[in-house]
C-alpha cells in the first residue's frame, strides 16, 4: 500500500539537544510495507535492530530510493494528529524511534486506517507493499513541468502528472481542451498554443491557481463570459490570445483585473471592451493587426508601460456627435442612472436578469455618471502617449494618436466638454 505525498519526519530529540528541525517536506513515497524473508537485513531507523513484523514503514524519495525503513508499528504509535485531515494533512507520532511523519496528501483517510490496524496488530484488508526500493517512475507523479512539443508525444494512455504547476502541449493538432488537465489543481501556466482548439470550455475558470494562460495561434471565436466570471479574476496574470479568429470581448472581460500582460495581435477585433479601463493592473497590452475603428472612452483610464496597437484600421473622428437625448428621461433610463449613482446593490435574485445586462453595460459619461440609451456621442483623438510609456507607432507614418468615443449623459455635459472635441 503506496501514498505518494510530501513528508516531513521531526526528530524530537533534536529540541533537547539544541538543534532545530530544518522544517521542509520532500515528496516522497510513503509506504505500508510487508516484511519479506528475503528483504536483505538493514538497520533500524532507531539505531538497534528488531524482529520481523507483519508490517512496516518505508519512506522513499528520489535522492533516497532504498528508503527509511520504520520496522516497529505494533504498539509503537503515540498519537495521530487528524485535526487537518479535511485539508489533507497527519501526523504519526512513533514512540522509538521518537520521531514524527508529518503527511500531506489528498489520500491520507485510507492509509492511515491501514496504518492504525498494523499499530493494533489487525489484520490489514488491503494488500501491502514488497519491501523493495521505489522506483524512478513512481516519482513522475511529482514532476512541476511538463513540455509536449509534439503530437507523438502527448500522453494518450496515462494521466498527467497531479503537481504539475507549468503544462505545455504546443503543436499537438488539439482540437479541444483536454479534460484531464482540469484534474491538475496546483496549475499555474498553461501553455495550448499552436494547436486548432475553437471552444475554451468554462472548466478552465476550476483552475484556482492558474496564472499564465498561451493560447497562441489557435482558432478561438470567442473569450465566454463564464471564464471571465470565474475564479480566473483573482488569479490570471498573463493572457495571449493571439493569432485568433476573435472579433470581441464581452463587456465582463473587464472583471479580469488581475491581468498585467494582454496579447490580443492579429485577431479581427472591432473593439475593445469599453470598460477596459477597470483593468487597473494592466500594463503591457498589444493588439496590433486587428481591425479596431476606435477605441472607448475608459481607454483613457489605462496606466500602460508598453502599448502596441500598430495596423489597426482607425478611422478619422466624426465632426457631427450622435445625439440620442430623450426628454423627460423614460422610467428605466433614470432608475438605472439613479441605481449606478448611488451603487446600489443588484443582480438576477432582485430584478429581471435583461436588466442586469443593461446596467452591467451602462456608458460612463466624461463627468463620471452613467447612461443606458440616453446620451450623446462624439469623437476625439487622444495621443497614445497619456496612458503608455511606450508606444508602438500606431501606423506607417510615424502616428502616436488613435480616435476615442466619448459619451455625454446630458446636453450641457456636452456643451461643457466641447473644446474636447474640437
Amino acid at each position: 500500500m503506496k501514498l505518494h505525498c510530501e513528508v516531513e519526519v521531526v526528530s524530537r530529540h533534536l529540541p533537547a539537544l539544541g538543534f532545530r528541525n530544518r522544517g521542509k517536506s520532500v515528496r516522497a513515497v510513503l509506504s505500508l510495507c510487508q516484511h519479506s524473508p528475503r528483504s536483505p537485513p538493514r538497520p533500524w531507523a532507531g539505531g538497534s535492530r528488531a524482529g520481523p513484523h507483519p508490517a512496516c514503514l518505508l519512506i522513499s524519495t528520489l535522492k533516497d530510493k532504498r528508503g527509511t525503513r520504520y520496522e516497529q508499528l505494533k504498539k509503537n504509535i503515540e498519537q495521530f494528529f487528524t485535526k487537518f485531515m479535511d485539508e489533507g494533512k497527519a501526523t504519526i507520532r512513533l514512540k522509538e524511534p521518537p520521531v514524527d511523519i508529518c503527511a500531506i496528501s489528498s489520500s491520507l483517510r485510507s492509509f492511515l486506517s491501514a496504518v492504525r490496524l498494523a499499530h493494533r496488530g489487525c489484520d490489514i484488508q488491503a494488500p501491502l507493499s514488497p519491501l523493495t526500493p521505489a522506483k524512478t517512475s513512481e516519482f513522475d507523479k511529482f514532476k512541476t513541468k511538463m513540455v509536449i512539443t509534439s503530437k507523438k508525444d502527448y500522453p494518450v494512455s496515462k494521466n498527467f502528472p497531479y503537481y504539475l504547476e507549468h503544462l505545455q502541449t504546443s503543436y499537438c493538432g488539439l482540437v479541444r481542451v483536454d479534460m484531464r488537465i482540469f484534474c491538475l489543481k496546483n496549475l499555474k501556466k498553461l501553455d495550448l498554443s499552436h494547436n486548432h482548439i475553437k471552444k475554451l470550455p468554462p472548466a478552465i475558470g476550476d483552475l484556482i491557481h492558474l496564472q499564465e494562460l498561451n493560447l497562441n495561434d489557435n482558432h478561438l471565436e470567442s473569450f465566454s463570459v463564464a471564464l471571465c466570471q470565474s475564479t480566473l479574476q483573482k488569479s490570471l496574470r498573463s493572457l495571449d490570445l493571439s493569432k485568433n479568429k476573435i472579433k470581441a470581448l464581452p463587456v465582463q472581460f473587464c472583471q479580469l483585473q488581475e491581468l498585467t500582460d494582454l496579447n490580443l495581435d492579429d485577431n479581427e477585433l472591432i473593439r475593445f471592451p469599453f470598460k477596459i479601463g477597470q483593468l487597473t493592473n494592466l500594463r503591457f497590452l498589444s493588439a496590433a493587426r486587428n481591425k479596431l475603428p476606435f477605441l472607448p472612452s475608459e481607454f483613457k483610464n489605462l496606466s500602460l508601460e508598453y502599448l502596441d496597437l500598430f495596423g489597426n484600421t482607425f478611422e478619422q473622428p466624426k465632426v457631427l456627435p450622435v445625439i440620442m437625448l430623450q426628454t423627460p428621461l423614460t422610467l428605466l433610463e433614470s432608475s438605472a442612472r439613479t441605481i449606478l449613482y448611488n451603487r446600489i446593490p443588484y443582480g438576477s435574485h432582485i430584478i429581471p436578469f435583461h436588466l442586469c445586462q443593461d446596467l452591467d453595460t451602462a456608458k460612463t459619461c466624461v463627468c463620471g455618471r452613467f447612461c443606458l440609451s440616453c446620451f450623446i456621442q462624439g469623437t476625439t483623438t487622444m495621443n497614445l502617449h497619456s496612458v503608455a510609456h511606450t508606444v508602438v507607432l500606431v501606423d506607417n507614418m510615424g502616428g502616436t494618436e488613435a480616435p476615442v468615443i466619448s459619451y455625454f449623459c446630458s446636453l450641457s455635459c456636452y456643451v461643457s466638454s466641447c473644446d474636447m472635441l474640437k
